[in-house]
């Protein structure tokens, strides 16, 4: 829960901002660390959930690598700490510029997800005199049980490479004299909750396919299962955390290693999402026949989730703490000031009576939330203000004055 201090000084800040809880990414982060070590498991951050820099520069002081998945995402890791040969470049579309600077950069591994990416980074590294290291992403055939959008690992999917194309992935390995084949990637979804369940399949999948590889003489060096762990939208206050123990401990005791394999994980969400809040106010509110609204000062353009997948946020008023005496449950439809009909926040959600003034905290927005906004309608990006950094905040102003 947000400290009734914060809300105090939250009330001189000019809104919508983001709002960073510091102290509890470095307990998640920490968490992660020391199951890390306990289970012989190499993490990567995964970058595109939350590319702040304070917070990636802290995440890599702790000894993560990084998981990127565009050229800019490797250069800006590499310039926050993230060591060059811990940084792998994932990603079904990566230009030749891109492959050419993190050839040069000297990165862990490309995780390739075609057959012809692996012949253009070939011929790229032999024009260069580089070599390059490349993993090979597979598409295991698993169901992850989540959104559509997000679900990467089945058969027919954009992502990796799927079982029909083994036998031309290790022709194409063997012939190929400027890249060193390092390992094997898989990723199969997003948001998992069913984390036993689904990652247990993913393990009975991957280790005949890691066995499948070496059999046919290629040496799997790193085994990458990607990340994909799921946080509580709906309760931040009461699970904080995600369930990495049972991740981490699935996931050590499902897959097969030899002596000398490496086991990677990638979180990325399970990392930031509870530690972000985005804070907007109430320019309005409306009252139709059969509806309430109120109207925010932020939009879709600050945090696309909502409005991209239907993604559920919980949504409270802070200002209704410091007035506790009033109705507490009134139904409201919670919108922005996008132009677009999509612009909501959340249909009917119950909160405390709401008026013009009020502190709308949107929870869990720490992952794919300031990385995926934009200036659509030409709105001011949302800064951020950190809970151990809060005197730059940009504080409100009078518009108008008596």
């Amino acid at each position: 829960m947000l400290d009734i201090n914060n809300i105090e000084f939250f009330g001189k800040v000019e809104t919508p901002f983001w709002f960073y809880d510091m102290d509890l990414l470095r307990n998640t982060v920490e968490k992660v660390a020391s199951l890390a070590s306990r289970y012989g498991i190499d993490v990567h951050y995964a970058v595109k959930a939350n590319e702040e820099k304070r917070i990636l520069e802290y995440i890599a002081s702790k000894g993560f690598g990084a998981d990127c998945v565009s050229g800019n995402e490797v250069m800006n890791a590499i310039g926050c700490g993230f060591p060059a040969e811990r940084t792998v470049f994932a990603g079904v579309g990566k230009s030749d510029r891109e492959i050419a600077e993190a050839v040069r950069a000297g990165i862990g591994s490309f995780n390739c997800e075609s057959l012809q990416e692996i012949y253009v980074i070939n011929a790229m590294a032999a024009r260069l005199g580089i070599r390059a290291r490349v993993s090979v992403r597979i598409n295991p055939g698993v169901d992850a049980h989540t959104h559509r959008y997000i679900t990467t690992g089945t058969y027919e999917n954009k992502f990796g490479i799927s079982d029909h194309e083994f036998s031309d992935v290790v022709t194409l390995l063997k012939r190929c004299r400027w890249i060193d084949f390092t390992g094997l990637h898989f990723h199969v979804g997003s948001q998992i909750t069913d984390v036993r369940e689904v990652f247990s399949l993913v393990c009975e999948r991957v280790n005949p396919i890691v066995s499948y590889f070496e059999d046919n003489g290629l040496e799997v060096g790193s085994i990458n299962l990607g990340g994909g762990l799921g946080v509580s939208y709906e309760d931040p206050d009461g699970e904080p955390m995600a369930d990495f123990e049972t991740w981490f401990g699935t996931v050590a005791s499902g897959v097969r290693r030899r002596e000398g394999q490496t086991l990677h994980l990638e979180p990325g969400r399970s990392i930031v999402a509870q530690c972000g809040t985005l804070v907007s106010r109430v320019l309005f509110v409306k009252v139709g026949e059969t509806k309430n609204f109120l109207v925010l000062d932020a939009g879709m353009n600050d945090l696309v989730r909502p409005a991209l997948y239907g993604a559920y946020h919980k949504i409270e008023n802070l200002s209704a703490r410091l007035r506790p005496n009033l109705p507490q449950s009134q139904a409201y439809d919670v919108v922005g000031p996008v132009c677009e009909s999509s612009d909501v926040w959340g249909a009917g959600r119950l909160l405390p009576l709401s008026v013009r003034g009020d502190l709308i905290a949107i929870r869990s927005a720490g992952a794919y939330g300031q990385s995926m906004s934009s200036r659509y309608n030409l709105r001011d990006p949302a800064p951020a203000v950190y809970s151990d950094d809060m005197h730059g905040a940009r504080l409100r102003t009078e518009y108008f004055q008596e």
